[in-house]
């Protein structure tokens, strides 16, 4: 007999530990899911020790009932990685599992597919087999015609052409039989793998060379939009390949994983699996296990591919590493970046960055000589980024123009469309209209979840909240005052695909926002359509600012451009370079010269000239100046406590409470803290619950002061209130 560590699947700090179980069965290892008694019930688990020995009494403990399957699930990888996230994020164990697991696999929704097939005995004789059948059987003999000369064949396909008490017939009369087999379900099967071999250029091979021989873990790739990038990453990919090793591709949009995929089965083939929330159960079921098994030495995906159960692994590549979706906004609220580095240090692999707009961080790192930084200044073949004229809608205002489409970008729309090109029309706000409000008492329709306007859509004439899903019908009065006169405030997608249709009655429009993408392949479907010029505009938010390479692309048309310069985030300026920067990298890509229009209300905005210009030194050294004087990361760590009760009274009384707890530490190391102080949350109410917090910004890297505040805060939380801390939110609303 032995023992046992396992952590249960239940997410709650109470039962944060590992319970003992004794087992005789040999293939229960460190990393097995297993079904274990707890309590009264039957719960998974996952293996994290192996004991010969025992330190409690024997007959208490309780034996494993079941192992899920043979090959261990994790890894010891990825067991030390759980405790990682789980000490780092301070979350539980179970809830750091849980990030290594594809969901349906925990609940034990997903299984193999098996696919029934129709074989052919060998011993058939085809002559005998047809004269013992009758005369009137004409389906059954067209089978047997059919069958022996395939031999195997799937029965849904042969029920289709021959009907199935043709295959009953066959069956019964012993000339065939039925036959089980496991098949894989790939995604995206229809993905051309055909390709053209590249050369690389000779800024590409210094680069490839910089990051292959560089002694530091992480190179930042720094390249122009366009400069050639992906080849370099395919390059270092087929690398590590050969070495024996794994590689980790990630992208910051699911919509840009079926473009790196087709790349990547060009070069690879099968060896490239796929991984990211937008595939069925069954596909993500089935890439995970081809991973697990070694089967595929490639992982390509989102966020959440990091956590792939590849072994051995040789390079972690993130693209566009700059993008906020690299930092998870629910439990636990983990940074991609942070992952790689302990996996990259377990496995002694490389890490390669690569932006045309890096983080202010990561390039703050790589001015420093914390990491190697490798620039690509040119695109490739020397191809002139897109010249940008800059339009004041104030004057389009003045001059009567009250649409959103300046007289200059319609102009460069027909010229665009008169030459067979195509256009990118960029906006980052999806539906119709952005708030709905009453011309008499002002009121503007809100979430009765959430403390947020509502978003009016045209395709289903309905108000959505945008931030936790509820839908409402539109309304045809005021619900404060009951006037009839309504007025749609600020624009969104919706709206400009309806006005670019009146403008270009002959022009195929797509959209392409979350919208747009709800279906399993609706990223792909779109972009498939646009790549093949099927349609003439592609109108999108900023899942289409990013990484798309679409030759025909000519024009790019860039909608209120200043309109993330508004939020109050202290990264609002580099988003809104990034965001023009990436989405006017869209344009001219191939032989033709490319345009930008970018319209804005605040023309003289020197973060604006700065995109303009595709500046980024200077940009960077701004806002690194001011980062500095006013103590904002890189130079400190923001810690936030949010803290959420549907009851505002208990979150504003715990609020209070930990507050004044923390105030005593913030006095006894006042040397440490930038800032503390509490405050309602910037979005009050969400999901029907109320929200503050408490923001401190501390010295660099002080773990322990971290914990410290974790410590404090998470006594006061109970079935009432819900805690949480983030370290350096992305999003701080």
């Amino acid at each position: 007999m032995k023992f046992a560590n396992v952590i249960v699947d239940i997410n709650h700090s109470e039962i944060d530990k590992v319970f003992e179980y004794s087992f005789t069965d040999e293939n229960i290892n460190i990393g097995s899911r297993v079904i274990v008694p707890f309590g009264n019930k039957l719960i998974e688990g996952i293996v994290v020790a192996v004991k010969n020995t025992s330190d409690y009494d024997q007959s208490k403990i309780k034996p494993i009932y079941k192992l899920l399957e043979e090959i261990p699930a994790l890894t010891e990888e990825t067991l030390g990685l759980m405790e990682y996230i789980s000490k780092s994020c301070f979350v539980t164990k179970a809830s750091a599992l849980r990030l290594f697991l594809p969901s349906e696999m925990r609940k034990g929704k997903i299984k193999d597919f098996m696919v029934d097939f129709l074989v052919i005995k060998d011993d058939f004789n085809l002559e005998s087999g047809l004269l013992s059948i009758k005369s009137n059987a004409v389906k059954q003999k067209e089978l047997l015609v059919f069958l022996s000369e395939n031999k195997k064949y799937k029965i849904s396909e042969l029920n289709k052409e021959f009907g199935q008490s043709a295959v009953k017939g066959v069956i019964n009369k012993g000339f065939a039989y039925k036959i089980s087999e496991k098949m894989q379900r790939q995604p995206y099967k229809e993905l051309s793998s055909k390709g053209k071999s590249v050369t690389l250029t000779e800024k590409q091979v210094e680069a490839l060379n910089s990051i292959e021989n560089t002694n530091k873990t992480v190179s930042l790739l720094f390249g122009v939009t366009g400069s050639g990038k992906t080849e370099v990453y395919l390059n270092l990919i087929n690398n590590v390949i050969n070495k024996g090793k794994t590689a980790i591709m990630l992208v910051p949009e699911i919509a840009l994983t079926p473009q790196m995929l087709s790349q990547l089965r060009t070069r690879f083939g099968d060896n490239a699996a796929i991984l990211h929330s937008g595939l069925s159960a069954g596909e993500r079921f089935d890439e995970w296990w081809r991973i697990r098994n070694g089967e595929a030495q490639i992982v390509i995906g989102a966020r959440s591919a990091i956590f792939a159960p590849t072994s051995n692994v040789g390079i972690i590549i993130i693209d566009e590493e700059h993008d906020g979706s690299y930092f998870s906004e629910s439990n636990p609220r983990y940074s991609t970046l942070q992952v790689a580095l302990k996996r990259a240090e377990y496995n002694g692999a490389k890490i390669v960055l690569g932006s045309a707009t890096p983080s202010i961080e990561s390039f703050r790192k790589a001015v420093m000589k914390e990491y190697n930084l490798v620039r690509l200044p040119e695109r490739i073949n020397k191809r002139p980024l897109p010249e940008v004229e800059v339009i004041d809608m104030r004057s389009e205002v003045r001059r009567g123009n009250n649409s959103f489409v300046s007289s200059a970008l319609k102009t460069e729309l027909e010229n665009c469309l008169n030459n067979g090109n195509q256009a990118i029309i960029f906006l980052n706000q999806r539906g119709y209209s952005k708030t709905v409000i009453c011309t008499e008492c002002g009121k503007v329709q809100k979430c009765t979840e959430c403390d947020v306007s509502l978003t009016y859509h045209y395709e289903d004439n309905s108000l959505l909240c945008h931030y936790c899903g509820a839908k409402y019908k539109m309304i045809d009065s005021c619900t404060e005052c009951g006037s009839k006169f309504l007025r749609y405030g600020g624009t969104g997608t919706e709206k400009v695909v309806l006005e670019l249709n009146k403008m270009f009655p002959n022009a195929k429009i797509l959209r392409m926002d979350r919208d747009s993408t709800q279906t399993k392949e609706g990223h792909f479907e779109i972009l498939n359509k646009f790549s093949k010029q099927q349609a003439d505009i592609l109108v999108g938010t900023q899942m289409i600012a990013k990484g798309h390479d679409f030759p025909k692309v000519t024009l790019v048309g860039i909608l209120d451009a200043d309109m993330s310069l508004h939020f109050s985030d202290f990264r609002s300026a580099e988003r809104t370079f990034q965001l023009i920067t990436q989405v006017a990298g869209r344009s001219g890509r191939a032989d033709q010269k490319g345009k930008v229009i970018l319209q804005t209300y605040s023309p003289e905005n020197s973060v604006l000239r700065q995109a303009i210009n595709y500046d980024y030194e200077s940009l960077y050294r701004n806002e690194i100046s001011i980062r500095k004087a006013t103590a904002f990361p890189p130079y400190t760590d923001i810690v936030r406590l949010l803290i959420s009760s549907e009851k505002e009274e208990v979150a504003l009384e715990t609020t209070k409470q930990i507050y004044n707890e923390l105030n005593q530490l913030y006095l006894e190391n006042r040397e440490d803290f930038r800032f503390f102080g509490c405050m309602k949350a910037p979005i009050k109410r969400l999901q029907n619950k109320f929200r503050y917090q408490i923001l401190t910004r501390i010295t660099e890297d002080n773990f322990a002061l971290i914990e410290q505040i974790y410590n404090t805060s998470v006594k006061y939380q109970n079935k009432n209130v819900f805690i949480s801390l983030e370290l350096n939110p992305n999003n701080l609303s």
